[in-house]
Parts: structure tokens; sequence; C-alpha cells
């Protein structure tokens, strides 16, 4: 009757789901006569009592021919069309269930990794959108879930079991256990001797306070009367030397731990899911805890990995952190980071990706500098190529300002033969810079149609230019990477794009270097408002033609905000004409 009847009300299918989840529970029926409720559940989600007596099924028999064959297509319309798992909790659990099942198998993860190329389907693009945030939202419920007693015994939060049976009281839990970090107190040395830096401690240890008072106390003696107690990142970011925490987890946890990471594998592989999978993972979704065990960040580093190679600027600006002050995967594997394991090889590889991407810029190099200006200098030593242009783009920009440190880089450029040979090179930029700029030449300058970025490079580098106000690259073939010489220009105050080949990337360069711009001509150029949005920190521009490029309205309004002397503008032929 619910199949055949024309009524198009949700309950009609319902009913009798609810008939039979209550006959599963009054163990009137057996999980074999639920086969005949089976096209119910290819077009409904089975109700929560009914995902309770699935889960007990699949922990207790999972090998049993009942979860091929009847659980499968419920999980995958699950999958498929599931919009909220906060909604019904056990809709995620049974999926998780589901997966642990299938892991179980003779197969084992083959099986699951089968079942994962299923959803995904067999070209290149998936067609069910929700498939990847449900498998990753299943995903992060099942690696917390295999924290969860070191979480609960740390911030006295109700465990996911409690939430899901919805039957724990304030009352009931028990006194918190909050970790307390200690560190193994060095053995006193006679007056005489001088401790090397390498006899600091190696290990942390974790213990459990019992006693709320002793704690509470230990919290209100700190400096301030502020909250002293350390946190736990916070403790393994103090030195790289203190980032071996030993946590053992129990070994159906570990098995748990091992099947969903190997899942975020999975999905990484997948081209058409790794920039969602990227945009969901950007914000650590993990609990502090996952972070600070080795086995855990050693098997998400293929994630991350997959992340760093992706050229696609939407895929690897993901492994930088969401806001300042909060950490990403670029600062979790970079050394002295809590995940680093490999003595900076991935770092080097996400500076790469970084650096030849829009990230080329003083912010980055900045914040390379004050983070990680060490680790730099010691790949830089050990011949990395990526490190040694990193320096040298440090000296070519003047972000460092103190001159030790700059006689230090300079020391560490000449130790390697690849390092002293981009020195020189640097050396003789310097050279033709200082030439370039120096007081003459004309203050007006315009290029023939059709002249390229080399012709550009070969004319600056005849003579110098420091008077050159207005330059005129209208019509040529000049593209983004053109900008390497303009912002050699000090002078430089009205630029004619109109009608060539120069980009966002190319924007982003001028923005960070030419500060003093007043007229910017960029008709029927190809850039958008990845780089427009650069403009927004050129005070000067009081002239700006945008017209016939793909500048949105939104943009348009965002420039007019931030740019005061901003007086004329010509946006025709775009979004926001």
């Amino acid at each position: 009757m619910a199949l055949t009847s024309p009524l198009q009300d949700e309950s009609i299918h319902q009913a009798p789901l609810h008939i039979i989840s209550t006959l599963l529970a009054e163990a009137r029926l057996s999980l074999l006569h639920t086969q005949a409720i089976a096209p119910l559940l290819e077009n409904n989600h089975p109700p929560p009592d009914l995902c309770e007596f699935f889960c007990k099924h699949c922990r207790e028999r999972p090998r049993s021919m009942v979860v091929i064959e009847v659980f499968t297509p419920v999980v995958q319309r699950i999958l498929k069309h599931n919009m909220d798992f906060g909604k019904c909790p056990r809709l995620r659990l049974f999926t998780q269930e589901y997966i642990l099942a299938l892991n179980e198998l003779n197969g084992g993860m083959e099986v699951v990794k089968k079942f994962i190329h299923s959803m995904h389907g067999p070209t290149g693009q998936c067609p069910h959108p929700r498939v990847l945030p449900n498998l990753v939202a299943v995903c992060l419920a099942a690696i917390y879930s295999c924290y969860e007693e070191f979480i609960n015994s740390r911030d006295n939060s109700p465990s996911l079991k409690e939430i899901r049976n919805g039957c724990q009281q304030q009352n009931d839990r028990k006194p918190p256990m909050p970790l307390r970090l200690l560190r193994p107190e060095p053995p006193t040395p006679p007056p005489s001797t001088i401790l090397p830096l390498s006899s600091a401690p190696h290990e942390i240890l974790v213990e459990l306070e019992r006693n709320n008072n002793t704690a509470n106390a230990k919290r209100k003696g700190g400096p301030a009367g502020g909250d002293s107690e350390p946190n736990l990142i916070d403790c393994l970011l103090v030195s790289p030397a203190l980032n071996t925490l030993s946590i053992q987890l129990p070994a159906q946890a570990d098995r748990v731990l091992g099947c969903f990471a190997l899942i975020l594998k999975m999905l990484s592989d997948y081209d058409d899911w790794r920039p969602a999978l990227a945009s969901l993972l950007q914000p650590i979704p993990f609990p502090k805890e996952a972070l600070a065990h080795a086995k855990f960040t050693k098997e998400l580093k293929y994630v991350i990995q997959r992340f760093a190679e992706d050229p696609r600027q939407e895929v690897h600006s993901c492994l930088l952190s969401v806001r300042s002050g909060k950490d990403g995967w670029f600062q979790l594997y970079s050394p002295g980071g809590v995940a680093c394991d490999d003595d900076g090889e991935l770092f080097a590889s996400m500076v790469h990706i970084l650096m030849g991407s829009c990230y080329k810029t003083k912010k980055f190099l900045l914040s390379l500098a004050e983070n990680k200006l060490g680790p730099c200098m010691l790949l830089a030593l050990r011949g990395n190529q990526t490190m040694v242009e990193i320096l040298c783009l440090m000296l070519e920009y003047n972000i460092i300002e103190n001159k030790d440190t700059q006689l230090q880089i300079i020391s560490t450029l000449q130790s390697t033969q690849v390092g002293f040979r981009m020195y020189e090179q640097l050396c003789d930029r310097q050279r033709e810079l200082k030439e370039l700029q120096r007081k003459g030449g004309p203050t007006r300058l315009t290029l023939p149609s059709k002249s390229t970025d080399a012709d550009l490079a070969r004319l600056l580098s005849s003579g110098s230019f420091g008077n050159l106000e207005n330059l005129s690259l209208a019509f040529t073939n000049v593209t983004s990477a053109c900008a390497e010489q303009l912002i050699k220009l000090p002078s430089l105050k009205q630029l004619n794009l109109w009608s060539t080949q120069f980009g966002d990337a190319g924007l982003r360069l001028l923005s960070e270097h030419l500060a003093c711009l007043q007229v910017l001509n960029l008709c029927e150029t190809p850039v958008t408002d990845a780089g427009l949005l650069a403009l927004s920190s050129m005070k000067s521009l009081c002239s700006l033609n945008m017209n016939s490029t793909k500048l949105t309205a939104d943009t348009y309004e965002d420039l007019k905000a931030k740019l005061p002397n901003l007086k004329d503008v010509d946006v025709r032929y775009t979004e926001a004409w």
C-alpha cells in the first residue's frame, strides 16, 4: 500500500518503517524480515530506532550477507541525499558501522575502496554533490570517537555515546581530570658545568589530575591570577625536541582510526573532490589529541601532500590558516610543528607550490622570515633550491632589516654551489636595479605595438629610468610576467595596460610594490575580481579604468570604499555598469 498509494505524504512511507522498528525492538522479528521493507528504504531514510538495530547487527555480525544485500543501498541513499547529520546522528553512526563492517570482510580495505569508488562513479566528475561532505562528516566523527577517552578526561565533556543516547545528566558526570604536562627535571650540574643545548628533555609526560582542588590551586597561582595550565599543542610547539607525545589507543580504536584515515586518503586521490576536501579540512577539524598522535599525523600526511602537489590555487591555498594566530596545515607540518617527521621535506614542497602561485608576495615572505627563517636556512644549507630562492627574495625585497641576519643569510647562500650561483645572480640584478633607478632618463615612455615582456626588459636594462613617471604598454603583448620589471620603477605614477594580457598575478605584485601609482588603465585586460581586490592597498590611485573586464558589482563597491582618492572610474561593459 505504501509503495502504490498515489498520496504524497511522508507518513505513508514512514509508518511501515516505524512498525518494523517497534517489532524489531520487541524481538518479534529477525533482521531477515527487514528485507521485506527494502523497497521502502530505497527512497526513505530509516528511522533512528531502525538505525540503532542496523548498527547493532553491523557490530555483531559484520560478515553476514545482510550487510551487503540490505544495507548497501540504504547507505548509498544516505550518502547521496542526506543534508544534515545533525538532525539524525544515528544515520551517521549507521554509515560508520557499515563501513567498519565492510572492512571486516575478507577483502578488507579493498572492499571499502570499491565502495568509495562506487559512490564517486566511473566518470571524472561525481554526479552527487552531497557524497563528499557526508563521507567527510562520517570520517571526522569516527576519528573523534577514537580519542574520546582522552578528550573526556581533559575537558569533562559527555561522551559521544552519552550524547547519542541523550541520557547524560550534569550531576552524573565524573569530576574533571585535566591534563597536566610534566617535564622531567634535569639533574643539577656542578657550578662550573654548562649544559649544552642538546640536554633539553625529549619527552612530555601526561598525567591526569584527579584532585580538582589541587588543580584549581595551581591555576589560581599562575601569573596575574590567570590560567597557568599549559595548552597541549602550545607545549608541543615550544621546541621540535618536545613533540614526542605517546598516545596509545585501544585495539578497536586503532582499527577505526586506520580505516577512516585511509578513506580520507582515498578521497584526496579524486581530482574533482580535492578542492572541496581541502576546504572542509582547512579550519583543522580534528581534536588536539589526534594532532599530537604520531600515527594519525603520519597517515594524514599523504592527504596534505596531495594538496601540496595540486596546481589549483583553491586547493593549495587551503594549506594556510584561515586567519592569523591560528595554525593551518602549513604550520603543523613545518619543521618545529607538531606533525613534522621528515626534516622539512613536506614543508619545502608546500613552500614551493605556494611561491609558484599568487603567494610570491612580500606578505608571505615576511611571515616566513618571522616564523620559519631557521628551517628555511637549514634546508638551504642542504641544497634545497626552493629555500635558496626564498632567501634570495628576502634579500632582494628587503624583508630582513637586521644586518646580522642579512649577513647570516648571505653566508648560508654562499655555503652551497646552487646558493652561491643564485646569490651572484642576485648581486648582478641589484647592480642593474641601481643603474635603472638612477635619476635621469625620460619621464614618459610608450612601447611600440606588439612588444613583448622580453622587449620591455631589454629596454629597461639599457639605461637609467629613475625619472619615468608615465609608461604606456597599450596594445602590446606583455603579460603578468612584466610586473617583475615594472616594480623596479620608483617614480612610476601612470601605467597604461589597455588591451594587453596582463592578469591577476601581475596586479598582486604591483599592489605591493607600486604604492605611489595614481593612474592605472586595465581596459580590455583579462583581470578578474581575484586580482582587482588587491588594488585596495594602493591608496594613491585616483584614476582607474576597468572597462570591459570581469569586474563584479561587489568588488567595485569594495574598491570604492577602500580607495579614498579614487575619483575617475570607468566600469563600462562590466557587471558593475
